[in-house]
């Protein structure tokens, strides 16, 4: 395993794989890897021949006030972690790399992007969108892993894929939690002891949706306001949302007719977290 810093470099390797006749995944990162990260690696491992790991903090996708400068970074860690998990090549470019000076063009979308996460970070998905296509062109694989924890992430990427005529498989794996059920992430490193505890009204809130849709409940809002009620009564969380929407749009619905996403976004302290549930997976 290698890691490589220039997109020269990664486009070499990839054509000497290439040659050899070897199928090529990319599960693209933001670094400070966990168990999550390590699934999708996992995956990719068992369906190719070799896997490219990106491992970028993508300064396009964070808004004005967000998190850049503070977003956890430790190449020595991802490195240790993508080795153990099968991978073979690290892309840990410098953003100059990737966005050169006069850099002007961007992919956008409409409709997806502006519900959700889209309304709160209205940067965001322009700047997932942007730098996924460039690692697409630098890595050209065959297949691509994102988690389904970034469910909208998920139906975006997929959605620019087929809209934009890509070549390549998308393939969404599931959410990894901790043993208490809090799904991973990387800004769990943000949280104080406190803050982590609070913290666990994600997942109960996720759990008690899902119970509700398994015991038959189809009306949205019932679902959303006894999550509301649980996730308001921890004095240290804050709502973004708590929405039920279509899968294929990420546009609201009100009763449960069609194959359906769960979302929230929560502030524990400063720290904002996502969780979900697909009602095809209850």
């Amino acid at each position: 395993m290698k890691i490589v810093k220039t997109i020269a470099e990664v486009r070499a390797q990839v054509k000497e794989w290439r040659a050899q006749g070897l199928t090529v995944g990319l599960v693209p990162t933001m670094g400070y890897l966990h168990e999550g990260h390590a699934s999708l690696i996992d995956a990719s491992h068992r369906d190719n021949d070799r896997t490219v790991v990106s491992d970028f903090v993508n300064p396009m996708q964070f808004g004005p006030t967000e998190d850049l400068e503070s977003y956890p970074r430790d190449i020595d860690h991802d490195a240790a972690l993508v080795e153990a998990h099968g991978g073979d090549l690290i892309f840990h470019p410098e953003p100059e790399e990737m966005y050169h000076d006069g850099f002007s063009s961007f992919v956008d979308m409409t409709v997806l992007t502006q519900e959700l996460c889209g309304l709160s970070r209205p940067v965001h998905f322009r700047g997932v969108c942007t730098v996924v296509s460039k690692l697409f062109n630098i890595v050209k694989p065959d297949r691509a892993y994102f988690g389904k924890k970034d469910a909208q992430q998920l139906a975006v990427i997929r959605h620019m894929v087929d809209d934009l005529n890509m070549d390549i498989e998308i393939i969404g794996c599931p959410i990894i939690r901790e043993a208490d059920g809090l799904a991973k992430s990387s800004r769990n490193t943000y949280l104080s002891e406190a803050e982590r505890k609070a913290a666990l009204v994600l997942s109960k809130s996720i759990f008690l949706g899902m119970d509700m849709v398994k015991k038959g409940e189809s009306n949205c809002s019932a679902i959303i306001g006894s999550m509301k009620k649980l996730i308001e009564a921890e004095p240290l969380a804050r709502i973004d949302y708590v929405k039920i929407v279509d899968c294929a749009t990420m546009q609201q619905i009100t009763t449960l007719d069609r194959p359906a996403l769960c979302a929230i976004a929560v502030y524990i302290g400063s720290t904002r977290l996502i969780d979900n549930f697909f009602t095809e997976d209850v």
